[in-house]
C-alpha cells in the first residue's frame, strides 16, 4: 500500500469516526473538544492556518499582525464548529434545525419558487452551508440539488454524498460534465439548486475583482440563470456569539439585457462576488478558506499548492 492510499485510509477512518462517535456526545463537551481541536490546530501554525491567515489579511488589510492572529484563531474555531455541526447534524430534529439558524429575506427564495421560473442559490464558503440546506430540506420542505466536489479517497466522497443525502439533498459529482446540464433541467422544472461559488475548481473561472485583486469564481451560477430564465440569489451566512447561525439571502442578480454572453456572465459574476465580499466583510472568521483564492497567490502550475 503506498503512503497515498494509506493516508487516505486514515482520513476516511477517522471521517468515519467523526460520524459515528461526535453525534453521540452531549452537544457542551462536542463544542468543548472541537474548540480545543481548533485552537491546537491554530497553535502549530500549519499552511492551511497560514494561508487562512493571508487570506484575511486581504479582507481586513488595516489589521495589525496581532488582530489577523485573533482572526485566525477564530476562523479556525468557526472551521471546527462548522465540522462539529456537521457531524450531528443527521441526529437534529427538524425543530433543532430550526432553532439553529434564523433567516432575513427568506420571501425572496419562496417568491421565486412560488412564480416556477427556478432558483439558483450561490453563496461562499461561509459558516455552515450544510445547516442552509438542511434548513432548507426540512423547515421550508423543498428538495434542491447540489453539487460536491470529488474527493479522495473515494470512500471519503461517498461518505460526504451519503451524509448530504441524508439531509434532503441531492448530490451531483462536480466532474464528468453532466453536472451542468442536470441542473439546467432541474431549473427548467421549477426546481432549487444550491452552489457554493467563490472558488473556481475547473479552467473555466470568471476573473472577479475580488477584495481589491483579481481573483477566479465559477461561471456556472450566471450561466444557468441565463439558460434558464432562473433566479439568482446569492446568500451570506455568519455565526454570533449565540448557537443560532444567520443567513442573509440577499435581492437577486439580474442578467442584463445588452452585451455578449461572455460580458453579462462576468458582470453577473461579478455582482456574486460583491455580495459574497458584503458577508465576509461582517464575519471574516466564519470564511472557510483555507486555500489559495486570488489569481497572485496561485503557484505556476506543477507545483505543488
Amino acid at each position: 500500500m503506498s503512503g497515498t492510499d494509506l493516508k487516505g485510509r486514515l482520513t476516511d477512518g477517522l471521517y468515519g469516526l467523526g460520524w459515528g462517535a461526535v453525534k453521540k456526545l452531549p452537544e457542551p463537551a462536542a463544542r468543548a473538544l472541537f474548540r480545543t481541536l481548533a485552537d491546537q490546530v491554530w497553535r502549530r501554525r500549519g499552511k492551511a492556518v497560514l494561508r487562512l491567515e493571508s487570506n484575511l489579511a486581504r479582507v481586513v488589510p488595516d489589521a495589525s499582525p496581532a488582530r489577523l492572529a485573533e482572526l485566525s484563531k477564530a476562523g479556525m474555531r468557526s472551521y471546527m464548529r462548522y465540522w462539529m455541526e456537521s457531524f450531528r447534524l443527521p441526529t437534529w430534529t427538524p425543530e433543532r434545525i430550526k432553532a439553529g439558524i434564523e433567516v432575513q429575506g427568506v420571501h425572496r427564495l419562496m417568491e421565486g419558487m412560488d412564480a416556477g421560473r427556478g432558483v439558483i442559490v450561490a453563496l461562499p464558503h461561509l459558516a455552515n452551508w450544510d445547516l442552509a440546506g438542511a434548513w432548507v430540506t426540512t423547515d421550508l420542505k423543498v428538495p434542491f440539488t447540489t453539487v460536491a466536489e470529488r474527493l479522495k479517497p473515494e470512500t471519503l466522497y461517498d461518505r460526504f454524498v451519503a451524509y448530504r443525502r441524508s439531509l434532503g439533498m441531492e448530490v451531483l459529482p462536480h466532474s464528468g460534465g453532466a453536472a451542468f446540464g442536470t441542473l439546467a433541467r432541474r431549473l427548467r422544472a421549477g426546481g432549487l439548486i444550491c452552489l457554493v461559488a467563490d472558488r473556481d475548481l475547473s479552467a473555466s473561472g470568471v476573473e472577479v475583482t475580488f477584495f481589491g485583486d483579481t481573483a477566479r469564481m465559477p461561471a456556472g451560477p450566471a450561466l444557468l440563470a441565463q439558460q434558464t430564465g432562473a433566479l439568482l440569489l446569492p446568500v451570506t451566512l455568519g455565526y454570533d456569539d449565540t448557537p443560532v447561525m444567520r443567513a442573509r439571502i440577499h435581492p437577486s442578480v439580474p442578467v442584463p439585457e445588452t452585451g455578449t454572453r461572455a460580458e453579462i456572465t462576468s458582470s453577473m459574476t461579478q455582482a456574486l462576488a460583491d455580495a459574497f465580499a458584503t458577508g465576509i466583510v461582517e464575519h471574516p472568521e466564519d470564511w472557510h478558506m483555507l486555500q489559495r483564492l486570488w489569481t497572485s497567490d496561485l503557484e505556476p502550475q506543477g507545483e505543488a499548492p
